[in-house]
């Protein structure tokens, strides 16, 4: 065996770009931000207003303006407050004092700011991103009125940055929720206000268009279909409403994009962007109902093609999903889908690749029906699927007596972003086979006997028989490749 070395930081030292973090406005790969994100705290300041006054009317022709709109849904938004305790080293980052003192720290009260959104005035539901509540020991919003109420997690799903929480209907005055519109009517070219609470300095306002619908491709963000707006979105406006002219919420503000060095605290841009209400109101459903979130999966593997596989292929272009691998017992194996089968479109959706067709998926629930558009030996045919859950974790044990005391995991989205694959060893038993063979909670496992492998499911087919279910034997020798910290070695498990 060669032996691996135990860092503090296991696997996600490989994706720190690409992680949303909690409390600090970290900048994302090539200048993707999430400042949209939870601030530092700040001391509160006056609400800051959108714009200078107007007069009512010029020349007795009334001016337009969002003002009663507004009144309606500012009561609805929401500043988040969340504290996390953290222990550092006195010494701060010297790395001499850290070696000659490594067990000395002090324990310290991390704050960050961040919004919200009241969509369920009765129950006192609140959305917000989970990039701004990650972490949190303990969690408050302040009303627009200035009431601070302590919220209670009920679910988040970082894959699509979506968090619920839950605070207690004061009795004395009823809640405002802003109604959910339904996103897929958006237009670019749409005018839209964005309301949150950016740097701390209290509830804002801002106003822009439309800029794209459906945005995908931008790194470190999971699954991702947002609506891009120019309306100005700022460190701390995370988790804050993106409404239409009715007052209607169309989108949870999540990220800004700012390439300059600076990163977030350069400026706006406009380039901002929003999850749309739809998918954030399919997600609070699941979050309210069982607190976590069940995706849907066609349970193929696929690659992209280039212009040899093209040539071979004798398409016309380099674009579309190949599959090269088709699970038994899912539903593409139901849907009669083969390996060399090239998907180019998905509810109308066009795929050109394998990223895209992997995303679009991540955003359908379990038991949706979708139409693929394929092509067969270069000849186009449609065939239909009902998406079916897969297992996102599995107990080790039930692989291989050898791996039993591991748990484990698909990657988390923002990894896969990152461009990572493989299976994550979400946790290991003390005293376990797997914890005496080396294996560690953190550790990211790339390939086993069988080779290479993208996700959960190909790590299971590994250890497959013939029938497809899983054996208790495996195989005589069993060598896992893994990822730890920055580093790569093998295990043998005994």
């Amino acid at each position: 065996m060669r032996p691996l070395p135990s860092p503090r930081n296991t696997l996600f030292a490989l994706t720190a770009a690409a992680a949303f973090g909690g409390f600090a406005a970290t900048a994302l790969h090539e200048g993707l931000e999430a400042p949209a994100r939870a601030t530092p705290a700040t001391p509160t300041a006056a609400a800051v207003p959108a714009m200078a006054a107007l007069p009512a009317s010029v020349e007795g022709t009334p001016m337009p303006s969002l003002a009663p709109m507004l009144k309606r849904v500012l009561p609805a938004v929401v500043s988040v407050h969340s504290q996390q305790r953290v222990r550092v080293s006195p010494f701060g980052g010297d790395p001499f004092f850290q070696q000659m003192f490594p067990g000395l720290t002090q324990e310290r009260i991390a704050q960050s700011l961040g919004s919200g959104v009241i969509v369920d005035a009765v129950r006192g539901l609140i959305l917000t991103n989970h990039h701004v509540i990650e972490g949190a020991d303990q969690v408050s919003v302040t009303l627009a009125d200035g009431r601070n109420l302590p919220a209670q997690f009920v679910g988040s799903d970082p894959d699509t940055d979506v968090a619920l929480m839950r605070i207690a209907v004061p009795k004395d005055m009823p809640l405002t929720a802003i109604p959910l519109a339904d996103s897929s009517r958006l237009q670019v070219g749409d005018f839209v206000v964005a309301v949150g609470n950016p740097f701390g300095i209290g509830q804002t306002v801002t106003s822009g268009i439309v800029s794209a619908v459906g945005r995908s491709g931008l790194p470190g963000l999971g699954y991702q279909n947002f609506i891009q707006t120019d309306a100005s979105i700022n460190p701390g406006n995370s988790g804050g409403a993106l409404v239409n002219l009715r007052g209607e919420l169309v989108g949870i503000n999540t990220a800004s994009f700012n390439p300059s060095r600076e990163g977030s605290m350069a400026g706006n841009i406009g380039l901002g962007f929003a999850i749309p209400s739809n998918l954030a109101g399919d997600v609070m459903r699941q979050l309210a109902s069982t607190g976590e979130v069940r995706r849907g999966s066609l349970g193929i593997d696929t690659q992209d093609i280039d212009a040899r596989l093209a040539a071979a292929l004798h398409l016309d272009t380099a674009a579309g999903a190949l599959v090269t691998r088709v699970y038994p017992g899912s539903a593409a194996a139901a849907a009669g889908l083969r390996a060399g089968d090239v998907v180019v479109s998905a509810n109308g959706q066009h795929i050109d690749g394998r990223e895209a067709l992997h995303n679009f998926e991540g955003l359908q629930p379990v038991g949706a029906k979708v139409a693929l558009d394929l092509l067969r030996d270069g000849k186009p045919l449609r065939l239909n699927a009902q998406l079916r859950e897969q297992p996102h974790s599995v107990d080790g044990a039930a692989l291989d007596p050898r791996l039993a005391g591991a748990t484990f995991t698909e990657l988390p989205e923002r990894l896969r972003q990152a461009g990572a694959n493989g299976v994550l060893v979400e946790q290991v038993a003390r005293g376990s086979r797997a914890a005496a063979n080396g294996l560690q909670a953190g550790d990211l496992v790339i390939a086993a006997n069988s080779g290479r492998f993208d996700d959960l499911s190909g790590f299971r087919l590994g250890f497959s028989g013939k029938r497809g279910d899983a054996r208790a034997a495996g195989p005589q020798q069993l060598l896992l490749r893994v990822v730890r910290g920055n580093q790569q070695g093998e295990l043998i498990m005994q």
